[in-house]
């Protein structure tokens, strides 16, 4: 019988989280919905695999039950980490292959809204997934501090954070999983 998996989008945190059953597995750097055309919030399914959907979705597109939007590859992957979109969930071509290798029609897609905010995948943590503390930036926090006071390494925080781009750019209530 097939692993069931599930996807757990955070706009916010533009990081897409691939859960099998209720355990984290993957997290993905994703671009989402710009403001003036937003992801859309709601449970839906994946409703078709498409293999080299056309240049501008990469190599593999996930169409979900939301007619019109789906999770899907890039030609433009300098644009990963931003709003950018007009409401589809684009991921680096090697990762939505890796996504797209492990779901099926019918997988459960979920993109919280803000009233019911996602906090993680829970206090088990899978390879590349995070972990189940979080810590939230304070002035005068950089990653290495935040690191040696957490018993980690910067290069850690990094691995469990794909939205961190670079260590030097953290900022505030900036929410950082901690392994």
């Amino acid at each position: 019988m097939a692993r069931e998996y599930s996807i757990v989008i955070d706009v916010p945190g533009r990081i897409l989280y691939l859960l099998q059953g209720s355990r984290p597995y993957r997290s993905y750097p994703v671009a989402v919905g710009k403001p003036s055309t937003p992801t859309p919030r709601g449970t839906f399914t994946i409703v078709e695999k498409i293999v080299n959907p056309g240049e501008v979705y990469g190599t593999r597109l996930l169409a979900l039950s939301k007619p019109y939007y789906s999770i899907h590859g890039t030609n433009a992957p300098q644009f990963i980490g931003q709003a950018v979109s007009n409401g589809c969930v684009r991921m680096h071509n090697h990762h939505i292959e890796e996504v797209y290798d492990r779901v099926e029609v019918g997988t459960i897609v979920r993109i919280p809204g803000q009233a019911e905010a996602w906090h993680g995948p829970g206090p088990d943590t899978g390879k590349g997934a995070p972990g189940g503390r979080v810590y939230y930036v304070r002035p005068g926090d950089s990653l290495w501090s935040i690191a040696r006071s957490n018993g980690t390494t910067v290069e850690e925080l990094l691995r469990l954070n794909p939205g961190v781009k670079s260590p030097d750019l953290i900022y505030p209530g900036q929410r950082i999983w901690l392994p």
